[in-house]
């Protein structure tokens, strides 16, 4: 008795994982069948840049903001020597630290100051794609819309005398 009760219970659960692996196994083969089609979502700019204040301010801009002709008249002029021969002049009003005007390739630009956590100095100028950031030891001049440096290692002449003592 014990060994035809062990018997049915040996068919009864093999016949119920005899059509379980069948179902996994077409499926299986219908898995395989169908490529998986990878999704990539990208954050939206907007969200992305509404993570910081200043970036939250500047996201209700539009993104072609025209800043206008730069004035530069009666302002600090500033030479920076780059690499690779690259020459930049940058143009401050000591009396408005939100615009400054940068001379890149014999065309003036005004850029707008962007706020930053890391204490930078960072002007932009979406409409011409412009991105000018000056940290203590260098600065650099960079493309927004290809993601490309346009001109690095840049230096004014205060600058290259604190790189020369050091080295």
């Amino acid at each position: 008795m014990k060994k035809l009760l062990c018997a049915f219970l040996l068919i009864g659960m093999s016949s119920a994982i005899a059509p379980a692996f069948a179902q996994s196994a077409a499926s299986n083969k219908e898995a395989a069948k169908k490529p998986v089609a990878k999704t990539v979502k990208k954050a939206p700019a907007k969200a992305a840049a509404a993570a910081t204040p200043a970036a939250a301010a500047a996201a209700g801009e539009d993104d072609q903001e025209d800043l206008g002709e730069a004035n530069i008249e009666g302002s600090t002029v500033t030479h920076y020597n780059c690499e690779l021969g690259n020459k930049i002049t940058t143009y401050n009003n000591a009396g408005d630290d939100k615009y400054m005007a940068i001379r890149w390739q014999n065309k003036v630009h005004r850029l707008g100051r962007i706020g930053t956590s890391t204490g930078a100095n960072r002007f932009e100028n979406r409409k011409a794609g412009l991105v000018w950031i000056n940290i203590p030891s260098k600065a650099m001049l960079l493309d927004s819309r290809k993601g490309q440096q346009l001109a690095n290692e840049c230096r004014n002449p205060d600058q290259a005398k604190a790189l020369a003592a050091k080295g």
